[in-house]
């Protein structure tokens, strides 16, 4: 039983069974505004237990350890993939006063290493630069999204990394640009599904190259121990979160994300990528459960509907982000990975920001969807729009017309994504 719950399901269930079992028709496309009276959330009747610590001994994940390689990642690229130069780039450069709210969309038609540091530093550039978020000698953590297991990995046809998993070479981009801007220490951190992950997806070779760290967060490494972190005043969920320390110890936290649908919060992207933080082992009804069973709530109940949308905007403040980079290079719709049914998208963009509703309710747009709008309207099928929570909770905007967009335009990237059904 995770920390922090007396509640558990009457009997387990697996990913398979829970994903088979919640089909629900899509609602059709509203726009709607973030005012709409939204379902009181549930706060449980029990927070996590007070103490300390939980020893390391009790992680079951094994940690990583990088091997040196330069080279360039060599799988082929869809033939649905846009071949020409990007048409629009960020203007701003970095000695201009750009809001904090602002969101960057640049252009890249693949994952060449070259073009994605162009376009990601015109991204940053478009922000303003990221000096203000790095000061010198800053620590940096930069998750990045690698769900599912590794055998999985070949079910779309493509590559992970070109379909549902963040893309090494923007990793690698991001950190050649955050150690320019004056940081001494990188960490990539994830808690992996197995062991295989980093390996297999390329970041132990990035990880080698830029002299990064990598962190499984299912374990308490390089610590002894987990660590609270707290929610503060106003928790929905867990007032506190066992996660790594070294979530603590770090001067700047950016969230890499996938451009994608979810089954359970209609999208996944920055803010929802936290939910990766969280250590598998207990944060799980059983087990037997190969995902955070505790932090979704339990299948065809109103807590099903709130409690993940909730843990999400509370990760957020437990750990907040201060700069979010989605990879809309190559991705999926129609899920969040070769579990459901998934097909390839090109987007070709890269997007980022340093408020994270902003960020995620631009990409959002991107994929065609309303930001704003609540269950049962699509994407946000099965639960409340943690978007619009986060911005009740004074996180930042998700309405597009407070949010300032730099570079390309969203209607001139707009995609459009199949919800999760």
């Amino acid at each position: 039983m995770p920390a922090g719950s007396n509640r558990k399901p009457s009997q387990p269930i697996t990913r398979r069974q829970f994903l088979k079992a919640m089909g629900v028709a899509a609602g059709g496309l509203a726009l709607a505004g973030c005012q709409r009276q939204l379902p009181t959330a549930i706060v449980p009747t029990a927070a996590l237990p007070t103490g300390t610590a939980i020893p390391s001994s009790t992680a079951t994940a094994t940690a990583t350890a990088t091997t040196v390689s330069t080279a360039t990642p060599t799988e082929s690229l869809p033939t649905n993939t846009p071949t020409a130069e990007p048409s629009q780039t960020p203007t701003a450069t970095p000695t201009q006063a750009v809001s904090p709210l602002a969101v960057a969309i640049s252009q890249a038609a693949s994952y060449d290493r070259t073009l994605v540091r162009r376009q990601l530093q015109a991204a940053l550039d478009g922000l303003g630069g990221v000096r203000d978020i790095v000061p010198p000698g800053a620590r940096v953590a930069i998750k990045v999204n690698l769900t599912g297991f590794t055998s999985l990995s070949s079910l779309t046809g493509l590559a992970a990394v070109e379909s549902y998993v963040t893309h090494p070479e923007v990793v690698r981009a991001l950190g050649e640009l955050l150690f320019e801007a004056g940081a001494s220490k990188i960490y990539i951190v994830e808690a992996v599904a197995d062991e295989r992950a980093y390996p297999e997806y390329g970041y132990e070779d990035i990880a080698s190259d830029l002299g990064a760290t990598l962190l499984d967060l299912n374990r308490p490494d390089p610590f002894a121990a987990f660590k609270y972190m707290p929610v503060g005043a106003g928790f929905n969920v867990y007032e506190n979160y066992y996660l790594n320390r070294q979530l603590e110890e770090i001067d700047t936290f950016v969230s890499v994300a996938k451009l994608k649908c979810h089954w359970s919060t209609g999208v996944t992207l920055a803010m929802k990528n936290l939910i990766g933080l969280t250590p598998l082992e207990y944060y799980r009804w059983e087990k037997e459960d190969s995902h955070r069973s505790a932090l979704h709530g339990r299948p065809n109940t109103y807590d099903y509907q709130t409690r993940l949308p909730d843990v999400i905007v509370d990760l957020n403040r437990a750990r907040p982000i201060h700069l979010a980079v989605i990879d809309g290079i190559l991705t999926v719709d129609g899920g969040e990975g070769p579990w459901q049914d998934v097909q390839p998208q090109a987007t070709a963009v890269l997007i980022a920001g340093k408020n994270p509703v902003s960020t995620d309710a631009v990409a959002t747009a991107v994929m065609g969807f309303d930001p704003t709008v609540e269950a049962p309207e699509a994407p946000f099928l099965r639960a409340k729009n943690h978007l619009a929570q986060a911005s009740l909770a004074g996180l930042g905007p998700c309405r597009l017309e407070e949010i300032p967009v730099v570079g390309a335009k969203i209607e001139d990237v707009r995609g459009n994504f199949r919800p999760c059904e």
